[in-house]
């Protein structure tokens, strides 16, 4: 069940918030407990199962990792922990690899003559996601930064609530425990906040990502031969806008979500494609999944406390489970690589600070856009030798312009979408119009609150119902 389909709109959400809005506060999480596994089952069906063994062994787990005065991070609790997280990663690597591995491996294989049978799984919604909710709660309580929940339904709400449930935001246990104590008052406030939220997100998918869409999928689906130069930059540079209004539209719209069933979930998106530097990208792009691998990853490797060689060490292995965490395709690895190399070079040579002068901060911005749009060539492709073909176009100008079929997604009504996304790379980098138009009280605030709440929302809606929507791209990882 998507956010932005008919079903969850008119149907699940309403039910959902009157459900929470007019039953007893001491009823909340259960309900959210409820409504998220049936969020949940609707789109994944059997693999329901899946996500409550997990769910049960984690739990069980909770309490025995808990420190106490009388044997404070013992062999046995470090054993038990390494156990957990053994279990959850390998969860995460049958599901999601298994089928990589052993294609690999037959491809090897066939060098010998030889053939090896190819695991063929479907891969569980949200596994990546709701495995790494369950890494991050066995941790923080090992650690002693938060208690472990002794009630199991306030455990499936932070587990498996439905608006971060699928795609994120990733939620750290340390950041939302303090919140499961069902201690809500204002609830037409926490509505009243987290409804423009919502219909922000909502906007930027139905109205922007959803129609770039086709002409995104027309060019990256150009043959290498008929491949140009306008087609390589239209299609790069569409999908760089399309990743972004369709995932930071799901943050969005979790967000909202959250607040309005009385959660604060962490923000995802502070303008990334504003950034001077790639370091400064990644501390605004994905920031859940960038602290995550800082707390959980980096640090625990040693961070950038061992010296520079050490630090890329650490950095090379964090962008490569960066690449792997988001598919089981080596066009995700490179990816990752690709990040990493730049992050290390920015490092090296201290091009990481953002620079004084006006000139220079407007030059490294224009170079680390177009550095992160060769990137997504890599994230998208459905290959590595496509993603090159692509980018030796992009590197090379012609002028054999679009194929007929690139004409044809083309439409007047998307060019003037493409138009009015491309105003994002010239935006500041403050404010961001997420909190902005959750919380501020300016003028242009309220303006723009009410514009998101009624043309905005109105149009979305219309779109949703002539369906034109498609399932969010992070939904694949």
């Amino acid at each position: 069940m998507s956010f932005a389909s008919p079903l969850f709109l008119w149907y699940f959400l309403p039910a959902t918030l009157l459900a929470v809005l007019v039953l007893p506060r001491s009823w909340r999480n259960g309900i959210i407990a409820v409504a998220s596994l049936v969020f949940y089952a609707s789109g994944a069906g059997a693999f329901t199962l899946l996500l409550l063994a997990c769910m049960v062994v984690n739990f069980a787990a909770g309490t025995a990792l808990e420190p106490n005065p009388w044997e404070p991070r013992s062999s046995r609790k470090r054993s038990l922990l390494i156990a957990v997280i053994c279990f959850d990663v390998g969860i995460l690597v049958v599901w999601k690899y298994a089928g990589f591995a052993t294609q690999q491996i037959d491809y090897f294989t066939q060098l010998f003559g030889g053939s090896f049978p190819v695991a063929h799984l479907a891969l569980p919604i949200g596994i990546s996601f709701f495995t790494f909710h369950h890494i991050s709660y066995v941790v923080d309580i090992y650690r002693g930064e938060r208690r472990a929940l002794r009630n199991p339904v306030s455990f499936v709400t932070y587990i498996a609530m439905f608006p971060q449930l699928v795609a994120g935001p990733i939620v750290r246990y340390r950041e939302i425990a303090d919140q499961l104590p069902q201690h809500r008052s204002h609830r037409m406030d926490d509505i009243a906040a987290g409804f423009p939220r919502f219909a922000l997100g909502l906007c930027k998918k139905a109205i922007i990502a959803d129609s770039l869409s086709p002409m995104v999928e027309a060019c990256f689906a150009t043959p290498g031969d008929e491949m140009t130069f306008a087609i390589a930059w239209l299609g790069a540079v569409g999908y760089t806008l399309q990743l972004y209004f369709d995932f930071s539209g799901y943050s969005d719209m979790a967000i909202g979500l959250g607040r309005m069933l009385g959660f604060r979930l962490p923000e995802n998106f502070a303008r990334p494609y504003s950034s001077v530097t790639v370091t400064e990208f990644w501390r605004r792009w994905h920031m859940s999944l960038s602290r995550w691998f800082r707390d959980y990853a980096y640090i625990p490797l040693g961070g950038n406390r061992a010296g520079a060689a050490k630090t890329y060490r650490n950095l090379c292995i964090v962008f490569v489970l960066t690449g792997f965490w988001h598919g089981a395709n080596w066009t995700f690895l490179v990816w990752g690589c690709y990040h990493g190399l730049l992050l290390i070079i920015e490092r090296r040579f201290g091009w990481d600070r953002t620079p004084a002068a006006v000139a220079a901060r407007v030059g490294r911005r224009v170079l680390t856009l177009v550095l992160v749009v060769f990137g997504w060539v890599f994230f998208k492709s459905a290959d590595i030798r496509h993603a090159f073909t692509m980018i030796g176009h992009m590197l090379v100008p012609d002028f054999d312009g679009l194929t007929d079929v690139v004409e044809a997604a083309l439409t007047n009504q998307r060019v003037v979408i493409l138009i009015a996304a491309l105003a994002i790379f010239a935006l500041p980098a403050n404010p961001v119009a997420g909190p902005l138009l959750e919380s501020a009280r300016t003028r242009g605030a309220v303006g723009l609150r009410i514009g998101v709440m009624t043309a905005g929302a109105l149009y979305a809606a219309i779109l949703v119902a002539n369906g034109t929507f498609s399932p969010f791209l992070y939904y694949q990882f």
